[in-house]
Formats: structure tokens, sequence, C-alpha cells
């Protein structure tokens, strides 16, 4: 299938304004973040409105520091599962304010309270402070469900590294004894050790670029020997046991370098005997999630993520 025309378009006009060699083409990690904030701020001003009110803002102790997060709650009349959402942007970048449209989209798609967790970002913080903030921001969580508007269900999910972190924090549950109802994983990174065909066949000129995922990947391993560090099944969740885990979507798209990795993730998932929605994109990009407002492709997809994990929750 032929990449999506108007997502086709958006990638013109970034190579146009030279805007095409990803992220971290400058190295600056400051300026890419402000870039990512400035981007998603755009296209979550263009977003349909939702009916989910403005996110109350509170703070998650932890171990390692108060952890800001964001609660969403549907105007729908309840009962709500609960939803520890998790943002992406390689373990850099990104937060939750920038994640704003995207997440009043997800609360209203699955209509699930959603709270939207912030986390230590690399390299200033690298493996494991990411995953020991998501952990201990879903166990809080868990541990509050009334307070925060919920029943007794608790999901994760993310996308890109946030779909990652989702995927350990799932396995972290099972292994505690206190397993999730759903996770989603939208186009997520599983197992950053292994090279897949999708990193080179999708690592130039589809938003997200081999050489990003190079930066992204020495940042989160830190001083470690990046084959070792990232071969831990907490920074590489199909290196873990899948057996026992909560029912999962995935889903992936045909012109993301991720593509292959999320994939394989779903099969292996299947083949653990895990429930799996194995929702697959082949007109899209990495990070669509975001561009429901400027592609129906993407609308379409990001409806049937969500449509899929809400009938997981039921």
């Amino acid at each position: 299938m032929p990449l999506d025309p108007p997502i086709a378009a958006l990638l013109n006009q970034m190579e146009a304004n030279g805007a095409s060699g990803g992220l971290m083409a400058g190295g600056d990690i400051a300026a890419a973040r402000t870039l990512m904030a400035q981007m998603l701020g755009g296209l979550a001003m263009a977003e349909a409105p939702t009916g989910v009110p403005d996110p109350e803002t509170i703070e998650i102790p932890s171990g390692a520091g108060p952890i800001p997060a964001r609660v969403y709650r549907p105007a729908t009349p309840g009962p709500h599962a609960t939803l520890v959402f998790v943002h992406g942007g390689g373990f850099a970048l990104g937060d939750a304010v920038s994640y704003d449209g995207q997440v009043k989209a997800v609360a209203a798609g699955a209509d699930v309270v959603t709270v939207s967790i912030d986390y230590r970002l690399a390299p200033e913080h690298p493996f494991p402070a990411a995953v020991e903030d998501a952990i201990a921001a879903t166990t809080w969580v868990g541990e509050h469900l009334d307070e925060l508007g919920g029943d007794d269900r608790l999901a994760v999910g993310g996308d890109s590294a946030g779909g990652n972190l989702s995927a350990v924090v799932a396995q972290t549950r099972r292994d505690a004894g206190l397993p999730l109802a759903a996770q989603l994983l939208i186009y997520p990174v599983t197992d950053p050790a292994t090279t897949y065909p999708s990193h080179e066949e999708n690592g130039e000129g589809y938003f997200l670029t081999a050489s990003d995922m190079r930066w992204f990947e020495q940042a989160y391993a830190g001083e470690q020997d990046i084959a070792a560090g990232l071969a831990d099944a907490r920074a590489a969740p199909a290196s873990g046991n899948l057996e026992g885990l909560a029912p999962a979507v995935v889903a992936t798209a045909g012109f993301d370098p991720l593509r292959d990795d999320g994939d394989a993730y779903a099969k292996a998932l299947a083949a653990a005997g895990v429930t799996v929605r194995h929702l697959e994109n082949p007109s899209l990009i990495h990070g669509w999630l975001a561009l429901a407002p400027l592609s129906p492709a993407a609308r379409e997809a990001r409806d049937a993520a969500l449509a899929a994990l809400k009938d997981l929750l039921a």
C-alpha cells in the first residue's frame, strides 16, 4: 500500500523546509525538545473537540521525587477503567503537557480515566530512570483508582518509547501478582538490541530516522554498553517472559522503522498465549497517533486502536 497522501504531503513540506533529517539531526537535545513540543502543540490545536475537560494536574510520589501527571476524565457516565498513559519521544523528548491533544482523544475514544505521566528523560537520566518512574507511577495509580475516578480496572499504554515502558510495566505488574486489565502498545520499541529490515527500509524520509534511533539508544543506555544494556528485559521487553500478560492492543505502521519490532512483539505475545489485537496500518508513519487532525487514515487507525482497547477492557 502506498504512503498516505496527506502524510506524504506533510513529509514533502518538511523536506522543502530542510526539516526531513530527523529530530536529532543537529544533535541538540534542547532544540529537539522545543521542536517536538511545537509540533505537537500545533497538532493539538487542530484536534476536533472531544468533550473531555481540561485535566487535573497532580504529582505522584516516588522514591526519586514527585512525578508530574495529568488526569483526564471522560464526560460520559461511568464506570470507567483507568489507563496510565506513557508518552513517546525516544526516552529523551516529550512530556505530558505536549501530549494533551492526543491524550484527550485517548480518554474519549477508549472511554477511560487517563493518567498521563511524565518521567525522567535521557540523556540526563539514562536507563533505568524512565522504567522506575513508569512503574512507580502505575503502582501509585493502582492504589488510588477510586479517588482518581475509576473502577478496579487498570490498564497501561503509550506510543513508541512509551509503548516500551508500558510493556515493561505490564511484565512487572504480572510478576508482582498485580496483573493489568489491558495494555495499549502503539508502534512500540520492544527489542532495541535487534536490527530489523524495516530499520533500513524506512530509516530515512519518514519522520523517525535510523540516525534518530541510534542517538536515542545511546542516550538511553548512558555509560552502559549499548548491546548489553539494551538487552536487559527492562529495556527490551521482547526478551522477557511473555506468558500470562494482560491482553494487548499492538498497533504498528507500514512506513515506520519500528514496524518489524512491533509486529514481532505482537506475534510473540500471541505465541505465548496472550490475547492480542494486532492492528497493522500499512500506509502510515511513526507518530500517526498525533497526525489524526491531518490524515483521515491516521484518525481511523487511532479510532480502531482505542476501540480495540475499549473492547478488551469490557
